[in-house]
């Protein structure tokens, strides 16, 4: 599709690909429509190399395109083309308009970032960030552990972020403790979020998607920085106060409960993590939200956020491929949509998926990839399917946060211990448990949790290689002083083979 003129001339091209769709990216920023022509590529390679979620798929597609007629109506040379891969269509653009300077923000991926190298295209350093790669790793040279922890302080000092006089605002770094309680009893309301009409744009890139699963879109994700930012107005306006100690918990009939969805929006340029960032800072200085809530949302964006983004670089290329437990079972049919499941933890979460192309990142660590590591899920096929089944996944999102935290594939590079639990934590943090056919209580018999049944089988599997482990004793301790793990073990060999049928 190409949507410009046919005007040719010296003019560079600014290149810029589907997670970087905002006019204030670095390679565009102070451009005028007279200086450049802009090129946005579909590529048909990159559309059809995993089977993706309707709603992921038609996110990208249709921001593209929604970001292409934005541009185009500020008076922008725009070619917005469909190719075979993203190297084709640079090809065939160079071509048709005898293009000789191409320039291009550094993308989010290492193979991105190597394609663009080979195909002689100037970048520019990314600026989607709060703290770009090179500074990232500066700050981790010379350390011998690099904490989530220190570099969210160290970004709150630099940044000014939550800090009073020199010191954190209320006098703590840290909220966790407030933000832990388990899911209220009552039939609250949760906050509502806008669903954006689909229009036609929207409805010609879903008539010529390729072949995906899921739920179709019902406009619950924007596509366009508008709706992006009325998702966060509505979100500082009536989730943020609510968000903070309910955000580990768990409901079945509550796809997100306060959760923002604003990651996607994020992870496409829609939003700047920056503005994010100061609208809940200000809510809190205005007293319309507690501290506890703010400091909780702001150290998943300036902490968390920014650090998988870090440590994806400074570990890549090789950080993809990491397998410390020498795991490899292969994904089961619940996960695939093959078959259902009567965990109810695990039906609520993939029903999630199914309809939303989300879940919050408790359902994502606690449920799908503790049963992932306990089981012991190939690592690879896990990221694999996590990057194509939520609407906010990448690979820089993806790898650090399956391969490192929730699979320690890494053997603690993201995570200091292994993020295994039984079906305690589940049964405290959710209403799963109540109407389940297994009992969170029990590790062997026909109604065992699989979850604690697997989690013992996990740390005896694991004995040796988690050993050197301090902050795995205690576990490893219980597990050697349970009287039937003979049983327990024998037991987890059933719900394995059970996983991988498509019976459990």
């Amino acid at each position: 599709m190409v949507t410009s003129s046919a005007a040719t001339g010296s003019k560079p091209t600014v290149w810029i690909l589907g997670d970087q769709l905002n006019l204030e990216i670095a390679s565009l920023a102070g451009r005028s429509p007279r200086e450049c022509r802009v090129l946005l590529v579909e590529s048909r390679a990159k559309l059809e190399s995993k089977p993706w979620h309707v709603q992921r798929a038609h996110l990208v597609v249709s921001a593209m395109a929604h970001f292409a007629a934005e541009l185009g109506e500020l008076g922008f040379d725009v070619d917005h083309r469909q190719a075979p891969t993203l190297a084709a269509g640079l090809r065939a653009h160079c071509d048709q308009f005898d293009v000789h300077h191409v320039i291009a923000m550094e993308p989010m991926s290492w193979d991105g970032r190597a394609m663009l190298a080979r195909l002689d295209v100037d970048t520019v350093a990314n600026n989607q960030f709060l703290c770009h790669y090179d500074d990232f790793a500066a700050w981790a040279d010379g350390r011998k552990s690099i904490k989530m922890e220190d570099f969210y302080r160290w970004q709150r000092i630099r940044l000014d972020v939550l800090i009073d006089d020199g010191a954190p605002a209320g006098g703590r770094w840290n909220y966790d403790s407030d933000n832990r309680e388990p899911p209220p009893a009552d039939d609250r309301p949760w906050p509502e979020i806008t669903r954006f009409a689909l229009d036609a744009i929207d409805h010609e890139v879903l008539g010529r998607l390729p072949k995906c699963w899921g739920a179709a879109p019902d406009g619950t994700w924007p596509v366009t920085r508008q709706q992006a930012l009325r998702r966060l107005e509505e979100f500082i306006t009536s989730g943020l106060e609510p968000f903070g100690p309910h955000e580990d918990a768990m409901l079945a009939a509550e796809w997100k409960l306060a959760h923002s969805t604003l990651s996607s929006s994020l992870n496409l340029g829609l939003l700047w993590p920056g503005e994010v960032i100061d609208a809940a800072e200000t809510a809190y200085r205005s007293g319309a939200a507690p501290l506890n809530s703010a400091e909780g949302f702001i150290r998943q964006i300036l902490g968390w956020r920014e650090y998988v983004w870090g440590m994806y670089w400074l570990h890549m290329p090789d950080y993809r491929h990491h397998n410390h437990l020498d795991a490899h079972r292969p994904l089961p049919p619940a996960f695939t949509g093959d078959a259902p499941t009567e965990m109810a933890c695990v039906a609520s979460v993939l029903d999630h998926i199914h309809d939303h192309a989300y879940a919050h990142h408790i359902e994502r660590l606690m449920v799908l990839g503790n049963l992932a590591l306990t089981a012991g899920l190939d690592p690879q096929a896990m990221t694999q399917w996590m990057w194509a089944s939520f609407v906010d996944g990448a690979e820089w999102v993806m790898v650090p946060n399956v391969i490192g935290m929730a699979l320690h594939a890494d053997a603690g590079l993201m995570a200091t211990k292994p993020y295994a639990s039984g079906g305690a934590y589940i049964n405290r943090m959710s209403d799963h448990c109540r109407g389940c056919r297994y009992n969170p209580k029990k590790r062997t018999g026909q109604d065992a949790c699989p979850f604690t049944t697997l989690y013992w089988d996990f740390l005896a599997r694991n004995e040796a290689a988690l050993t050197s482990n301090h902050r795995m004793g205690r576990q490893l301790a219980g597990m050697r002083r349970l009287s039937d793990l003979d049983a327990v073990r024998a037991h987890a060999a059933d719900v394995l083979a059970a996983l991988v049928a498509g019976t459990l």
